[in-house]
Parts: C-alpha cells; structure tokens; sequence
C-alpha cells in the first residue's frame, strides 16, 4: 500500500510577500536538466531576486539559482540560467495579458504528490514604502491584541 506524500517545498521565496500585492496565483511545471533534479531534492535552491517573464508566447523564469550537484559526470550547467515554465495556452494567454506595472514572481518551488517539480508564480503589484510600514504596524498591532487574549481566555 502505497502512502499519499504531501507536495514537499524546495524553495520559499520570503520577501515575496512583502514586496509585493500578490493579485492571483498559479502553478506551473519546470524544465530542468537530471543533476538540477537531483540538486533540488537535496533542497540547494534559492527564488530570491528571481522573476517570470512572457516571452514569444512561452512563460521562462529567470534569476533562480540552483546550486550544481557535485556527484555529477554531467557538464557543469549555469546555476542562474533561464528554464522555461510550463503552462497551458489559456494561462500564458491570461499573464501575458496582465495590465502594465505588475510583475510575475515565484513564491515556492517544490516536488508535487507525483514527483514533479512544481513552480507557484504569483502575479503580483509592487508596495510602495508606506504599505510596507502600515503591513507591519498592522502586524505588530495584532500580535499584542493576540498576545493580551491568550493570558485572559486561558482555561
């Protein structure tokens, strides 16, 4: 009997989400070669600085650094090279059509139930500096209130 795995995360990309508006997220497939395999199920993967782009109707990700497996007999492959993503048609059709001013970002990269190596692009607007402020002042504010009611309900 063979046990369901659950998705297992690669790569996160923290300061996506406080860089950035995420407006709508999808997943998309991977190109890679055998040892970038090999290398991201030994986790050695980073998405920061790391950004999608449409290009001639083909989604490609750039930036992503992964670090080249060591046990290899493989040619040494660059570890920021583009690899293109795979999408259907519709959803190329859908990010190419984005309004200007928003970006496609990679909030975490990691193997699915199957095996396969999964991208999670978000499309996302940049935050300006007092977004960012107010984000975390919101942040901290909640924390305290959290912090009060936890002592209080306490059974």
């Amino acid at each position: 009997m063979k046990k369901e795995l659950e998705n297992i995360t690669v790569a996160t990309n923290r300061k996506a989400r406080h860089e950035y508006h995420i407006l709508d997220t999808l997943e998309a497939g991977i190109c890679l070669k055998g040892p970038e395999v090999k290398s991201l199920r030994a986790k050695q993967a980073t998405l920061e600085h790391s950004f999608a782009r449409v290009d001639d109707g083909e989604v490609f990700l750039h930036n992503v650094h992964i670090t080249p497996y060591q046990q290899t007999a493989f040619e040494s492959l660059d570890p920021s090279r583009t690899r293109k993503l795979l999408l259907n048609k519709t959803e190329i059709k859908r990010l190419s059509g984005q309004p200007k001013g928003v970006t496609l970002i990679p909030l975490e990269m990691y193997f699915n139930r199957r095996g396969f190596a999964k991208v999670r692009i978000a499309v996302c607007k940049g935050k300006q500096g007092p977004d960012k402020r107010q984000e975390l002042r919101a942040r901290a504010v909640r924390r305290e209130l959290e912090r009060d009611f936890k002592g209080k309900f306490k059974i």
